[in-house]
């Protein structure tokens, strides 16, 4: 992640990249991005798309898939059936064909913000080709992607606002045929600004062709949950939404000046803690969005797991591959040991 740096640093930092101060304190005044609102009516299998499914041998296309969380994958475990396939996003189905069936629904911004990333390629990314928007919400930005698109009309440094086209939906990326087509929508966090470094020293033999904006450093919260809570409270704020999220597993990290997320999201510091103490803990929810950050008097020289949520199933299956063991005994899984240098990275 960065390194922190002074405030006038940070203050320059922001006013050359992000949209103006009075932007950066709006409300979260989110549209959907397509005209598809079967979300609010609660019609599911009208608003997600389906996936396709091939599970002891029955075939079918669960609309359920297209939500956000552990909804694919599906296999047997002692506890019973477990998806431990985490889906990031939402995905949209479309409202409008041509007579070929391609998809003619408009995309649109969810929010005003800055677009910071577009890729045009549809082989560099899962996504195929995607857009992503940084959104400046009480002083900490959000990045909302747009994936699998057909075409995109804006370019990285546009200024969009709430409901403004940028694209059209399509079918471009891994696994999506026409009959498939749809949006998919994430709005995330991001871990680190140090992203490239570290993905040049742990992933040198897999090209990243989208830099900082790449998935592996975006952690997607429950935009479709987010949507039906701010039609209830029109007020709230992305820290109050993830305030009741369960801890899922803590990890304890050495103290670090390149510690990124108490500066990106000063929120998920602690309150009231002192942080003269010789590393921090960061806790996760399951699907590796982290939710807080204190300071803690253990002392590591790596990162370390030091909480998990007690069950008898496969921890792998229940925290994207992070932490592996059941019951007692659990551990950071390599990759999970990985992803967790990139919050200190280079260190």
């Amino acid at each position: 992640m960065r390194l922190f740096a002074a405030p006038i640093v940070i203050a320059v930092f922001w006013s050359i990249s992000t949209p103006s101060q009075a932007a950066q304190n709006q409300a979260l005044d989110l549209v959907l991005p397509t005209d598809n609102d079967a979300l609010f009516s609660g019609d599911g299998a009208a608003f997600y798309q389906y996936v396709e499914r091939d599970y002891k041998g029955v075939k079918s296309k669960p609309w359920e898939g297209g939500q956000y969380g552990f909804v694919r994958d599906p296999t047997d475990t002692a506890g019973g059936v477990v998806y431990t396939r985490f889906h990031e996003g939402i995905d949209i189905r479309p409202l409008h064909r041509d007579a070929n069936g391609d998809p003619l629904d408009q995309v649109r911004a969810i929010a005003d913000g800055k677009v910071v990333h577009a890729n045009l390629v549809p082989g560099y990314s899962n996504y195929g080709k995607y857009i992503v928007i940084e959104h400046r919400w009480d002083g900490s930005s959000y990045y909302s992607l747009y994936g699998h698109l057909s075409s995109i009309a804006v370019h990285p440094g546009d200024m969009v606002k709430r409901g403004q086209p940028i694209a059209t939906m399509g079918y471009t990326g891994v696994g999506i045929n026409r009959e498939r087509a749809h949006l998919h929508l994430e709005l995330d966090l991001m871990f680190s600004h140090q992203f490239e470094a570290w993905h040049n020293a742990f992933f040198r033999n897999d090209p990243n062709h989208n830099g900082i904006y790449n998935g592996l450093n975006l952690a997607g919260l429950d935009v479709a949950r987010l949507y039906l809570a701010l039609r209830k409270n029109p007020s709230l704020r992305v820290p109050e939404f993830l305030h009741d999220e369960e801890t899922f597993y803590k990890v304890t990290l050495p103290k670090s000046r390149h510690l990124d997320l108490p500066r990106l999201y000063p929120w998920m510091l602690a309150a009231g803690k002192r942080n003269e103490k010789s590393s921090w803990e960061v806790s996760f929810a399951g699907s590796g969005v982290p939710l807080k950050i204190e300071p803690s008097d253990r002392h590591v020289m790596q990162p370390e797991l030091s909480y998990v949520k007690k069950s008898s199933i496969d921890y792998s299956y229940l925290t994207r591959d992070v932490v592996s063991g059941r019951e007692g005994s659990a551990d950071l899984t390599n990759y999970g040991r990985q992803l967790m240098r990139l919050l200190i990275y280079p260190d």
